[in-house]
This record gives structure tokens, sequence and C-alpha cells, in this order.
């Protein structure tokens, strides 16, 4: 569902994120790890072509579509409905004036998608009764879940996750994280995750890159990178995780 070679994403002289190879097959979650400024988001942007004012080399394939070499047009057409976007303050991107209900009847009407906003709402363990709420009636974690519930009622195969559980404390991150592996596991989604939380990522990645300094250093199997990594870099994240 995503395949990356040679990625390179620079801004003027500045290369800030360089990523050799990245796969993402139906039914896998792969995880990039690291702390801030290290790439990782910048590298899941790119693969949707959202990194304003960057020079971008390589290849980027993404459900299918040559993402480098697409026209706006063709973009608008994966992103949200087969390629969806999941942030780690989903509310800041919602209308403050607008129910949620009438934000995801809006957005299946973009795609001319006809799908049940209550089925999709249950998928996430949501009470559909929610989407007649603001969203700053609903906590952090229901945000989440509705940025999730917004995506499978597009009936997305790709989900790009930005740091989604960072802004939540531990128990909901758990909520919101099993509801990820439910529908990876029911939907055959194709999870790319951004986090430097290795302890949340050891949780449901099947494999990990680790960036630091815009450079991929280590990757592999999850439980293997995790267990017994070979760069010190990777060792130094393990060590500073709670």
């Amino acid at each position: 569902m995503i395949e990356v070679r040679d990625l390179e994403v620079r801004y003027g002289s500045r290369t800030v994120a360089r990523v050799p190879e990245l796969d993402v097959a139906a039914g896998e979650c792969v995880a990039i790890v690291g702390e801030s400024g290290s790439g990782k988001s910048t590298t899941l942007m790119s693969l949707l072509g959202l990194t304003e004012n960057a020079d971008i080399s390589g290849n980027i394939s993404v459900c299918g579509l040559n993402v480098r070499t697409a026209s706006p047009r063709a973009l608008r057409t994966i992103r949200g409905a087969r390629a969806a976007l999941v942030m780690q303050s989903p509310q800041a991107a919602l209308s403050p004036t607008t129910r949620l209900g009438t934000l995801m009847r809006r957005a299946l009407k973009l795609h001319k998608i006809e799908a049940d906003p209550e089925a999709a709402m249950k998928a996430v363990m949501l009470d559909p009764a929610l989407l007649r709420r603001y969203p700053h009636e609903i906590s952090g974690g229901q945000a989440q879940r509705f940025a999730i519930a917004l995506a499978i009622a597009l009936g997305a195969e790709v989900i790009l996750a930005d740091e989604p559980t960072s802004a939540l404390d531990v128990t909901v991150q758990a909520e919101v994280i099993a509801v990820l592996r439910r529908l990876q596991r029911e939907r055959d989604l194709a999870i790319l995750l951004v986090s430097h939380d290795l302890a949340l990522v050891s949780t449901i990645a099947d494999r990990v890159l680790v960036m630091k300094d815009g450079e991929v250093v280590e990757s592999g199997p999850a439980a293997e990178v995790l267990a017994d990594p070979s760069h010190p870099y990777t060792r130094d994240l393990l060590e500073a995780t709670p």
C-alpha cells in the first residue's frame, strides 16, 4: 500500500529526511520512531504531498499512485478517502462551530461516498450520539477515535498516524491503540505510525524504522529491533522509555 525508495526531503541545502526504503503492506503496521526533529513526521507528511516548499526526490507510491508526479486532483482523490491522516491533535483540525455528524457527512459528500456515520462510530467503540456534539464537547481520546471513524467511513485502506496518542493519558492511549489494532486485523488496514514512544510501538508495530537527524539508523522487525538493537541511538531511546 505504501512503497518508498530513495526518499529525500530538502529545504534549500538542508536535508531533513532521507529514507532509502519504506514499505507498508495491507494488514501491516510499520512505525517510524525517533526524538523530536529526527525527520519522522516530515517523512510521513511527504507521503501525501503535504510538505510545502520542500524539494523531494525519490519514488513514493501510496495506494498505487505516484505521489511525486500525481496532479493535485489525483492527490485529492486518495487523501482522506484511501489514505487517511490522523494527527496528534485532531480537535484543532475540526471546525469548532460544526457538529461531528455534519463534519462527517460533508466529508462523505465531498468524496462521493455512501456510508453510515453511526456504523463508523460503532466500529471505533464510540456512541453514535456523539455525532450531535461539537468538537469541544468531546475528550481528546474521543477526538482521536472520531478521526479514525472518519477514515473508516471514507473507506481508507491506509492510515498515517502522526503521534496519535502523545497528548493522551496512558489509559486512553491503550484504548486508541486497541482500536487501531482491531481495525488493522478486521479490515486489513495498512498503518504507518510515527511515535517517540517505544513502549507503545512495541504493542502494535510489525516493523520499525529508527530515525536520527533525518537518517534511518536502524530498521527491521519490531520484536528484533526493540529486543536487541544494534545502533547506540536505539539503545538510548529504549533506556529513556519509562
